[in-house]
């Protein structure tokens, strides 16, 4: 009878204990994300005392939305990219998705950059049938010290050509699916995890159709299109950090006992925060680079990003005798540069991705229709209805009332003439609308154009003057 009555008062502690965790006891976890840091370190001495601070008060998971490099030469020039891996494993990362600029330097140097991580690196829609790179795990689950289990799990963005954005030599042997199928999959792995968490580098509008259609996840950090999100859709918050490790994603997620009662999300600004003292040593030495610290120019006064657009496209046009020289928007890096001094480092991270020439022969209406069907674009809605595209010659974008393109005016350009055009591979190769005679790719690389150019002058002249408009009705 003893025996009974002991199993009995267990079996309703037991009760009792699973009751409190499912029904009563209040626990908290605090999400903190970052996205498309493209290298810029500067602020993770910052980053480290914030994340430090989370840690001592409450129960703190750090994880990242993809493209940690290819923007900052101090750590795009160095072997294998390594230095900013080894900042992340310093702040105690604990899981990451790809980006599309993981695969820039190939699939060698990505596996390099997994392997030396201290986290896991997920991706559910990408399979790899080459044998430099292999599969990754599409999702992960953490148990964190006060109980909860997380669920993770991560995607990159494709497109129609079947890979994410970049030259398609660097995804030989990989194939990538759907992410949104592939996220929503993946959630059969969750097993009974408190919390679900997709990080995510489909980009901010995916992200939002995504949760609309599927509310398996309670948290959805973003990542490629560099917008500052904090929304919610249906019962999943999104959120997104912009750019260059300026902000950091704060997500609370409130349970009691087992089930999430509430995810609140907010963006900060690292700004406030002192500096870690280890953190900076670190920082230091890896921007401590002799070579790429070299000065070789000076500008005349300080640089806005148009005048970086009107510097580059004079570059690649006397670069290949064009009489023309367009680039795009998003391949110009820099938005900002002051007087005096120029270092090896800036002109590579002004051009980061390694860019040759094009040169095309093109007349005045395959310019138009090449201006207009960008701006137009519906595809690719960010880089849309905005001057995409300078120039070295001066034009105008004439719009109608719904503010679609209509035509483009070229003051200098005579209409039945035709112009040696020089642009950037990633135009001559990825926009729509561009035809013209002998479409040729050269092997002429940006980067060392630009210095061949900073070194025609003791001091290079800047010219901050927008010559692309747009004209609404």
């Amino acid at each position: 009878m003893k025996k009974l009555v002991s199993l009995f008062v267990i079996i309703v502690a037991l009760a009792g204990i699973l009751f409190y965790r499912t029904n009563i006891h209040e626990r908290e976890v605090v999400v903190l994300s970052t996205n498309d840091i493209h290298a810029v370190i500067d602020n993770f001495p910052e980053l480290v005392t914030a994340v430090n601070l989370c840690r001592d008060s409450v129960t703190t998971l750090l994880v990242d939305g993809g493209d940690r490099w290819t923007g900052n030469a101090f750590i795009d020039r160095l072997e294998g990219r390594l230095p900013i891996i080894e900042l992340m494993n310093h702040a105690g990362y604990d899981a990451a998705t790809l980006g599309n600029h993981e695969f820039d330097k190939g699939p060698a140097v990505l596996q390099g950059a997994i392997d030396y991580a201290h986290f896991p690196v997920l991706c559910a829609n990408m399979q790899s049938n080459n044998p430099q790179l292999s599969t990754l795990p599409g999702s992960v689950t953490i148990k964190m010290r006060n109980g909860v289990k997380i669920f993770i799990a991560g995607v990159v963005t494709n497109y129609d050509n079947g890979h994410p954005d970049g030259s398609d030599e660097v995804f030989e042997g990989l194939e990538f699916t759907d992410p949104m199928q592939a996220a929503e999959r993946e959630l059969s792995k969750r097993n009974g995890a408190d919390v679900a968490i997709l990080l995510s580098h489909m980009g901010d509008s995916k992200d939002i159709a995504f949760a609309s259609k599927n509310s398996g996840y309670n948290l959805i950090v973003g990542g490629h299109t560099h917008m500052r999100v904090d929304t919610l859709v249906s019962q999943t918050v999104v959120g997104q950090t912009e750019r260059l490790l300026n902000l950091l994603g704060v997500t609370r997620i409130r349970l009691k006992g087992n089930k999430v009662t509430s995810v609140e999300y907010e963006n900060i600004s690292l700004e406030d925060y002192q500096e870690d003292s280890a953190t900076r040593e670190i920082v230091n030495r890896i921007e401590n680079d002799p070579v790429l610290g070299a000065v070789v120019g000076k500008f005349s006064d300080s640089v806005t990003h148009t005048g970086f657009a009107n510097m580059i496209t004079k570059v690649v046009a006397q670069a290949t005798n064009a009489q023309i020289g367009f680039y795009h928007y998003g391949g110009i890096r820099l938005r900002h540069h002051d007087a005096g001094d120029v270092k090896l480092a800036t002109v590579y991270n002004l051009e980061p991705f390694e860019s040759k020439i094009h040169t095309i022969t093109m007349t005045p209406a395959q310019m138009r229709q090449m201006i207009i069907t960008k701006f137009n674009d519906t595809k690719n809605s960010k880089e849309s209805h905005r001057v995409d595209l300078f120039s070295t010659t001066p034009y105008t974008i004439v719009t109608d009332k719904d503010g679609e393109a209509v035509d483009v005016i070229f003051p200098q350009l005579r209409e039945k003439s035709k112009y040696r055009v020089a642009l950037p591979d990633y135009v001559g190769k990825k926009y729509e609308d561009i035809k013209g005679d002998n479409h040729t790719k050269t092997d002429i690389l940006v980067v060392d154009q630009m210095l061949k150019y900073l070194n025609l002058a003791p001091v290079t002249k800047i010219d901050n003057q927008p010559y692309q408009k747009i004209s609404k009705p």
